[in-house]
């Protein structure tokens, strides 16, 4: 309970007439009088405040909320008292979350209802939880003002934002992934498992006839082929320390890192292949490769709410639990973000894999190092900076060309080129049957 304006500005006035009865004594009638009606109003004002009943308050917000997006969140309100209810209104959001439009003020008559609507912003993924409602409830006469509270506790969960996901699968669904930077590219040989037979087309090669059915449907027929299917696809996916850096809209590289994961399996999944993960550097999860029309949001589930650790990825054991855990042959792809003294052991694990597995080295770097390359060198500290980024870049693709040598793919790249180029490489090595 706290007194509002109105109440201060009456008592300040009180106290002014007080100060001057004590030079003119004619004004002490007029400042006891004034007291005594002041005392009376506020004591029936916080008397009917007291007997207000509460509003009734819902929230409806959905489950399930993308990251970095505005969303909406609605509150309605209904009025149970006989009079006139002004109040003021604070959601207790999660306290990460970004809003606009709060605190809200409304004015409900007897019985009415009343719906308050504000944005709010998730910034990271995983589970967030609303805490309830702060009523700031006015009496008639505005002299008082009442705090309460209200429990509409609510769980959602932050998933990686499912709009730039969606446009991408939708782009895939319709065969527009060159939308996204993915090139279509010509299959090398006739591939690795028959499709059907057709009319012979002009460029077929000679190798496609069949024989057998041309002699019997009188005309040429060929044989079509396409990518080989149930094979296996698993992703090592770094959560450590180096997944926590920031280059765009708040993100860090393993939030970037999780869409282009996702659009990859949505693509794998249509091309018929089973798709698993191997979390590692802070948040340990194995999910086994699965073949099935879900995939994708089980995998949404499972990896929503995993954040950037700070502990030191180990590469070398991520690889051996693969190893153990994954026998038959896969297409390994690692999403990490090493540095010079990581890779040693990013070496030594693709070594270790390259016995069973094909390797895919998806290897991301800050935008800054672009940045520094591009920008204009006007100043000796410019130079320094800019021979220091050159030479680590240089250092960087001597290290990736021995995990050429090692016989793995390596993509060098900013996060934002991530989700195209990581499709692009699947399907050059689904094309060139490598598996």
């Amino acid at each position: 309970m706290s007194p509002n304006r109105g109440l201060l500005i009456a008592a300040a006035a009180w106290t002014s007439i007080a100060l001057a009865a004590a030079w003119l004594p004619v004004l002490v009638p007029l400042w006891q009088g004034a007291g005594a009606l002041l005392a009376a109003l506020a004591g029936a004002d916080l008397w009917l405040l007291l007997r207000t009943p509460l509003p009734q308050v819902t929230r409806q917000v959905a489950g399930i909320l993308p990251q970095g997006v505005w969303c909406d969140v609605q509150l309605a309100l209904v009025n149970a008292a006989s009079r006139t209810l002004r109040l003021d209104l604070h959601d207790l959001h999660p306290a990460d979350a970004e809003p606009q439009g709060l605190p809200a003020s409304a004015e409900l008559g007897p019985g009415a209802r009343a719906t308050l609507s504000y944005r709010l912003k998730a910034p990271s993924r995983g589970v967030r939880a609303f805490g309830g409602c702060d009523l700031r409830l006015h009496s008639p006469l505005g002299l008082w003002a009442r705090r309460r509270g209200t429990a509409l506790t609510r769980s959602v969960r932050v998933y990686p934002n499912f709009a730039e996901i969606e446009h991408y699968t939708l782009l895939a669904a319709s065969d527009h992934l060159a939308g996204l930077g993915v090139r279509r590219q010509r299959r090398r040989g006739p591939g690795a498992e028959f499709h059907q037979l057709r009319e012979y087309r002009r460029g077929d090669s000679l190798r496609q006839i069949d024989w057998k059915a041309t002699s019997r449907m009188r005309k040429p027929i060929a044989r079509e082929y396409q990518d080989e299917r149930d094979q296996r696809l698993v992703f090592l996916l770094d959560c450590g320390r180096r997944m926590r850096h920031r280059d765009r809209a708040g993100r860090s590289h393993l939030d970037e890192a999780l869409n282009a994961l996702l659009l990859l399996a949505y693509v794998a999944v249509r091309q018929g292949d089973a798709v698993g993960l191997l979390a590692y550097g802070g948040a340990e999860r194995w999910l086994p490769p699965r073949r099935a029309p879900d995939r994708v949001q089980q995998l949404l589930r499972d990896i929503f709410d995993i954040q950037p650790s700070l502990a030191v990825a180990d590469h070398l054991a991520a690889a051996q639990t693969l190893l153990l855990r994954q026998p038959r042959r896969a297409l390994a792809v690692f999403l990490t973000n090493s540095r010079d003294e990581d890779q040693t052991e990013l070496l030594r694990a693709v070594r270790v894999l390259r016995r069973r597995h094909l390797c895919l080295v998806a290897n991301l770097r800050e935008a800054a190092l672009d940045r520094v390359l591009a920008a204009p060198v006007t100043s000796e500290a410019e130079a320094l900076r800019f021979h220091a980024v050159q030479a680590y870049l240089d250092e960087r693709a001597r290290q990736h060309e021995r995990l050429q040598h090692l016989g793995g793919r390596v993509l060098d790249l900013r996060p934002d080129q991530l989700p195209a180029a990581l499709v692009n490489a699947y399907g050059s090595i689904k094309r060139s049957a490598l598996l």
